[in-house]
């Protein structure tokens, strides 16, 4: 179908349509070049782009550049400067709220009132606090902490918004701010590697990393997991909770302190090791970065940071997720904005992370947070002034453009949306009219996944319905596929693995006994499952620590509800490593599956064609990177001389198999085989094969060349 506009043809009187060429407009439409269902939003799309130029432009006028507007974290905070020819230690603190602001720790013996900060018209506070000796006046890894004076004349307390360092002593239910700067800077050691193409991300957290019940460490991360990582074939690490939240069971959601590394883990530098060494072994580093809301935590958080509800976040109900108990930003604030783009360049520079996955972006652009909505309107929802925040939207724009300006490589900084409603144009270049992420995540395939094995046996899914799914996703606007998310795995849901095994996998794992048949189930579609989500479902693929070798039960962080115990917060690394149990089953497929994706490359390659989805042979298949992928969903059925169309003639081979004994699998089918093309057309191509499909398998054929 061509896009069209109507204009009038003077002498006949009548419409002359005309094909309207998008192609090349600079005006935030030629996205609409590649998407004709966006065209009727044409005007939309003019004034959000002219909404986002006009804040950029503001932002250079008085900054001179995106990118140096978001190197606030170089003035405001803690500084080491040199102030009219001497050295010291600035401090800048935006509080608007405040009449004043004071400075006090164990550098002055916690006095409230010696120390106070100068305040300009713009609610900036600024202290210049000069060497003694020749030496800091506040020395490093000492308490500091702000004292405030408010417009109503009450006195607060609370922790520097920019503060580097925070952490807990003796179980205080509160973190205490604490100045950082250690004699010796960390130098790293190893270059960032170039960002794959084809990316395979493992999602891990360092807390719960650890196979004994505590809480791990950055160090023991690098020297434990890391080398996990590298032998299951990811190329890129996607770390949560690494941005401090006092509440250690929120996952790392709830963050009070945006530039600080959690110091539960250990120490900045700790952190900076971790991501040098995994550079050197050519991985990939992402941040989980939470702008999407904050902690509403007073003392040790950003709420009420100046006394007010509204420094950082809108005033009232508005700046109140109503489901998260959290508060929401205003991105329409310039120093919000300065605050949250120099947060994300901060993690870039100081600890040298190679992208972002932004949390929640669907409750930033949208003014009902995504809650209780369904998203069944289609476009109009994307660009309903009554639905959408305009001004998150501008944030997310410029938060992107400004991250991948500091690479000439495209993907040289990599950024992840986390939406659920579909929003158009979010993965497309800020140039083209687009948001300007690289990936959104594909988060209807594990919601997909769950539903089903909750819900409906296996023996009645339905191969359209389930390709459908798979493959449902914005042309052109690059997709992260995943089998389960890490939510799933939480108190009151189950992994994949335990949905299909349950109770089984507390006795029945082991190799020396009979094959269980629950068990024999769950590992075979266990394998079929993620097979499938990474052949079809996206352009990048993306595993949860731990479910590459089906690890049991749920996670649930220490609370007061379990008694503080770790025992459900860590991964159990062990039953992966044990020979007698199945578990290495799964992860020997998960690692062939990722080095047949590296060696075939079918995460970047063009979407699949898909040729067979029988429902009631329970066959798929489809070719995708000059592979051909074949599944047999069927509980009891085998097929012989089935005929499957393929795209060239010659001899196809077998590359990978989930029958292989090393997978857990009764290896029906010898990997040895030839399969000779047959020059009779079936599935709309011109050859076929005739192929030997056993029930609950799935296998990937390549031209032998």
């Amino acid at each position: 179908m061509s896009l069209k506009e109507a204009t009038k043809d003077q002498s006949k009187g009548e419409k002359k349509v005309e094909k309207k060429d998008y192609s090349n407009a600079k005006d935030g439409t030629q996205v609409i070049a590649t998407d004709e269902w966006l065209a009727p939003y044409e005007n939309e799309l003019k004034a959000r782009f002219a909404k986002y130029q006009s804040v950029k432009n503001q932002i250079v006028q008085a900054e001179g550049s995106l990118s140096e507007f978001a190197e606030g974290y170089k003035k405001f905070g803690f500084n080491r400067v040199k102030e009219n020819g001497v050295d010291g230690i600035m401090l800048r603190e935006w509080a608007p709220g405040a009449k004043q602001m004071f400075l006090f720790g164990e550098f002055n013996g916690w006095n409230r009132w010696s120390h106070e900060a100068k305040r300009d018209q713009y609610g900036v506070h600024s202290l210049f606090l000069p060497d003694v000796n020749g030496k800091p006046a506040i020395q490093h890894k000492t308490k500091v902490k702000l004292n405030m004076v408010t417009q109503d004349g009450r006195h607060i307390e609370r922790i520097p918004a920019w503060i580097k360092v925070v952490w807990q002593e003796n179980k205080n239910p509160f973190y205490d701010a604490v100045y950082w700067n250690p004699p010796q800077k960390y130098e790293w050691k190893h270059k960032r590697p170039q960002s794959p193409k084809d990316i395979r991300i493992y999602e891990c957290h360092v807390g719960m990393s650890s196979k004994d019940p505590k809480c791990s460490t950055y160090i023991e991360f690098k020297d434990t997991v890391i080398p996990e990582i590298i032998d299951a074939g990811y190329n890129a690490i996607q770390i949560m909770g690494i941005m401090e939240h006092a509440y250690y069971a929120s996952f790392g959601y709830q963050v009070t302190s945006f530039f600080a590394a959690s110091s539960r883990f250990g120490t900045p530098e700790e952190l900076k090791e971790l991501v040098d060494e995994a550079h050197r072994q050519g991985l990939v580093v992402l941040l989980d970065l939470v702008h999407s809301h904050a902690s509403r935590n007073v003392d040790d958080g950003l709420n009420q940071y100046d006394g007010t509800d509204h420094c950082y976040f809108h005033e009232g109900k508005k700046g109140e997720h109503p489901l998260w108990d959290s508060k929401l930003f205003n991105y329409s604030s310039y120093e919000v904005l300065r605050f949250l783009l120099s947060n994300a360049k901060w993690w870039l520079d100081e600890y040298h992370f190679d992208g972002f996955r932004f949390d929640a972006i669907t409750s930033m652009i949208y003014q009902h947070h995504g809650v209780a909505h369904s998203f069944v309107d289609g476009y109009k929802e994307y660009f309903d002034p009554t639905q959408t925040d305009e001004d998150a939207i501008v944030y997310l724009t410029l938060v992107n453009e400004m991250v991948h300006s500091l690479s000439k490589d495209p993907f040289g900084v990599i950024t992840i949306a986390e939406d659920v409603s579909g929003f158009a144009t979010i993965a497309k270049p800020v140039e083209s009219g687009g948001v300007g992420f690289n990936y959104r995540l594909h988060m209807a395939v594990p919601d997909k996944w769950i539903k089903l094995l909750k819900n409906t046996k296996d023996e009645d899914w339905g191969m359209q319905d389930l390709c459908w799914e798979l493959k449902n996703r914005r042309w052109m606007e690059p997709t992260i596929a995943y089998a389960e998310s890490h939510d799933q795995a939480l108190v009151g849901d189950k992994t994949i693995a335990f949905w299909l095994m349950d109770k089984e996998m507390y006795t029945s794992m082991s190799t020396l006994g009979e094959y269980n048949p629950i068990v024999a189930r769950g590992i075979a579609l266990h394998k079929m499952i993620r097979l499938i989500t990474s052949a079809l479902a996206g352009e990048g693929y993306l595993n949860f620590m731990g479910n590459e070798f089906g690890h049991p039960e749920w996670i649930d962080f220490p609370r007061e509800g379990n008694n503080d115990s770790f025992d459900h917060a860590r991964r159990r690394w062990d039953l992966k490593h044990d020979q007698l149990l199945r578990y290495h089953h799964l992860f020997n497929f998960d690692k062939a599956m990722n080095a047949a994706e590296d060696k075939y490359k079918w995460l970047p390659a063009p979407q699949a064609y898909i040729t067979v989805q029988d429902d009631g042979d329970k066959i798929i298949a489809f070719e995708r990177a000059g592979l051909l992928f074949v599944f047999n969903f069927h509980s009891t059925k085998s097929f012989t001389d089935y005929s499957i169309g393929v795209s060239k003639a010659g001899k196809w081979k077998i590359v990978l198999s989930t029958d292989d004994k090393e997978f857990g699998g009764f290896e029906n089918v010898e990997r040895s085989i030839d399969y000779f093309s047959q020059p009779v057309a079936s599935g709309n191509w011109p050859q076929r094969l005739m192929l030997y499909i056993p029930s609950r398998t799935a296998f990937v054929f390549a031209v032998d060349e």
